[in-house]
């Protein structure tokens, strides 16, 4: 019986500078750091969602060929790769306080559908939308 996603990963192109920015500007814990040979599984969670982990992994070997390795340090560093989103109570409080921290954001925040969302860029080109849900109106 299937128990759900545990750990869900995004390439970056160095694995320390990645843990210092989701650690240090984003908030997130360092959770796992196990190498095994030149591979290091690196992940880190969200307070709030201690069950699941993002993985911080570099394209290449044991999963990938040198060619689409660079490949997909490329599409990652144009901002190719599909958005994640973080989910947030106060979209333009964490925007200053991200900002302050020196997360370098691609869009301020912006109220439409219902919503408050902003976007940002890891070091690594991963792309971000932190939304802020409004309540229904009733």
């Amino acid at each position: 019986m299937m128990q759900g996603i545990a750990t869900m990963g995004v390439y970056v192109r160095d694995q320390d500078e990645a843990l210092a920015f989701y650690v240090d500007k984003l908030g997130f814990q360092a959770h796992t750091d196990a190498r095994n040979g030149d591979y290091r599984w690196l992940t880190v969670r969200h307070p709030a969602q201690p069950a699941f982990q993002l993985g911080l992994f570099l394209p290449g070997p044991p999963m990938h060929d040198a060619a689409t390795a660079q490949a997909l340090r490329e599409a990652v560093a144009k901002g190719a790769m599909p958005p994640l989103v973080l989910a947030v109570d106060d979209c333009r409080a964490a925007y200053a306080r991200m900002r302050d921290a020196g997360v370098e954001f691609t869009q301020e925040p912006v109220e439409r559908y219902g919503a408050v969302d902003a976007g940002f860029r890891d070091p690594s080109g991963n792309g971000w939308k932190m939304i802020e849900a409004r309540a229904a109106d009733t």
